[in-house]
C-alpha cells in the first residue's frame, strides 16, 4: 500500500467527525503520491518545481501512472500546477482501484458517497495497516489528514505548533503546497456559492 490509500482509507473512516469533500480529497492524494515519490528517490523538490531522478517503475499501478506523467524537461512543472493536473478525478480513481483488489464494499453508511452508492473499507490487513498509521500519529499521513480536515481525536489546542513532525524540507513544501491548493478549492466554491446565491436573488427580484 502506499500514503495515497493509507490516506484514502483513514478519509473513510466512518468514525470520523469531518466528511472529506472528493475535491479537497484529489489534491491530497496527489500530494500523497508525489511524497511516496521523494521517498522512493525518484523526483526531487527544487524550490516549488519537481525535479524527476531516473525513470522509476514503482509497484503500485497509480503511483506509476504518477511517475509516468512527471515533466521531464526544464523547468520543470510546479508543484501546484502538478496537484491540479494529477488530482483531478482521483479520488475516483483511487475508489476503483480499492475495490478492485477488494478493498472496499458497497454499503449504506460509508464515509464517501460515489453516486447513488456508499463505500466501505473491507477488513483487510491494508485497512490495519493504514489504521495502525494512524494511530500512531505517523507524521506524514497526519499532515495531509490534517489539511483536508480529517480529525485525529485531539482535543482543540492540544496540538504543538510544530507537530505533525516533518524532517524532510521538501516533504513539508509538498504538504504546504498541497494546503494553499485545497484554500484555493475552497475559496472557489465560496465563491460560486455567493454568485448562484445572487443569482437566484435576482430572478426572484425584490
Amino acid at each position: 500500500m502506499t500514503t495515497a490509500k493509507d490516506l484514502f482509507i483513514i478519509a473513510m473512516d466512518p468514525g470520523s467527525k469531518h466528511s472529506v469533500g472528493q475535491g479537497d480529497l484529489s489534491l491530497a492524494l496527489a500530494g500523497a503520491e508525489l511524497i511516496d515519490l521523494i521517498g522512493a528517490g525518484a523526483v526531487a523538490v527544487d524550490g516549488d518545481r519537481i525535479v524527476p531522478g531516473e525513470p522509476a517503475t514503482p509497484d503500485d499501478r497509480l503511483v506509476g501512472e504518477a511517475a509516468a506523467g512527471l515533466t521531464r524537461q526544464a523547468p520543470y512543472e510546479r508543484i501546484e500546477d502538478w496537484l491540479w493536473r494529477r488530482g483531478r478525478d482521483l479520488s475516483a480513481a483511487y475508489q476503483s482501484a480499492l475495490e478492485e483488489d477488494g478493498e472496499l464494499t458497497r454499503k449504506p453508511g460509508g464515509r464517501l458517497s460515489f453516486g447513488s452508492e456508499r463505500m466501505e473499507t473491507a477488513d483487510t490487513p491494508a485497512r490495519r495497516r493504514a489504521a495502525d498509521r494512524w494511530e500512531e500519529k505517523e507524521a506524514v499521513l497526519a499532515a495531509l489528514a490534517s489539511v483536508v480536515g480529517i480529525d485525529d481525536g485531539q482535543a482543540e489546542g492540544e496540538r504543538s505548533d510544530d507537530e505533525p513532525g516533518l524532517d524532510d524540507e521538501a516533504v513539508t513544501t509538498v504538504v504546504a503546497i498541497v494546503n494553499d491548493a485545497v484554500m484555493e478549492l475552497e475559496a472557489v466554491r465560496q465563491r460560486r456559492s455567493i454568485e448562484n446565491a445572487a443569482f437566484a436573488n435576482l430572478w426572484r427580484g425584490p
